[in-house]
């Protein structure tokens, strides 16, 4: 069910100072993709609602307000994360069309952005991105947590498949936007083989991505529950390795510990950087606009 919500705040400010993002943007609350693992599930909360993937409430007058808190930020570098709790392309962006109207106001501003989407409808704006990636920093990522078509789509229920998701970034290699791949979370016993691990990054390096960040598995508050019930569902001979595998919620240290010297072989194998900040602050500072610019 669609829903409508007044936005009081557009941008909201980011606790965590290790990300090199100032602000989160979220256009909606809730997400139609079903992620078995999505953490954001405590966000409806404070709406007073349980059904984060049914009901996805549209902030009205975002852009709007946008604006206005655009035209008094003072730090024109603070970067804004399109996506962070919520995905921006979604299926409802195909009739809402408000991520255009964003990215307009963000060229109009100068605003650097980044965008993580597990959704193809991003190619829609793909002149809109390629523009702004000319003016400031871009940055565009796609979540990709296992090649397996048939699993993804029981964790992933209606997000794209994970091969479209790379041709999507190659895609958006032509425009002066950094590209990454979030490998999050790596799911233990569903999305840790070598095997998988391996084709992720064998398929980003083919993509010519500049960076993949990956991150393990956190159950907590909601998310911990409703992971543990679909593991009961689909894939039952799971459900007690995780009770011990995932006391107190986070995930058994010896276990992230053989799964990172995986990880840091593969980063060796293929070249690949681990480190989307510092090309933020890279691109950020020795930006120099293209002589095309002024053509826009």
């Amino acid at each position: 069910m669609i829903k409508q919500i007044e936005c009081k705040n557009a941008l909201h400010k980011i606790k965590n100072d290790y990300l090199p993002q100032t602000y989160d943007l979220n256009i909606f609350r809730g997400c139609s993709h079903g992620c078995k693992y999505c953490y954001a599930l405590y966000s409806h909360t404070y709406l007073d609602d349980k059904e984060y993937f049914e009901n996805i409430y549209v902030k009205k007058d975002v852009v709007k307000v946008l604006e206005i808190e655009l035209k008094k930020q003072k730090n024109k570098n603070d970067i804004v994360n399109l996506g962070g709790v919520t995905d921006s392309y979604q299926e409802l962006e195909k009739t809402q069309k408000i991520m255009p109207e964003i990215l307009k106001l963000f060229i109009k501003y100068k605003t650097p952005i980044t965008i993580s989407t597990k959704s193809d409808l991003i190619l829609r704006d793909y002149d809109l991105i390629d523009e702004l990636s000319r003016l400031t920093y871009v940055n565009i990522a796609s979540t990709i947590t296992i090649m397996d078509e048939t699993k993804r789509a029981k964790i992933e229920p209606n997000a794209v498949n994970s091969k479209r998701r790379f041709e999507i970034l190659k895609e958006f290699t032509a425009t002066n936007a950094s590209i990454g791949v979030h490998v999050m979370p790596i799911i233990p016993f569903l999305t840790d083989s070598y095997e998988n691990l391996d084709e992720i990054f064998y398929l980003a390096k083919l993509s010519n991505v500049h960076y993949l960040l990956p991150s393990t598995l956190n159950l907590r508050g909601k998310t911990r529950d409703y992971f543990l019930n679909f593991l009961k569902k689909d894939f039952p001979h799971l459900s007690q390795i995780y009770l011990k595998l995932y006391q107190g919620g986070v995930l058994n240290q010896n276990y992230k510990n053989n799964l990172y010297k995986i990880v840091d072989e593969l980063f060796k194998k293929y070249d690949i950087s681990v480190n989307s900040s510092k090309l933020a602050e890279q691109k950020l500072k020795n930006h120099e606009p293209s002589l095309f610019d002024n053509l826009y």
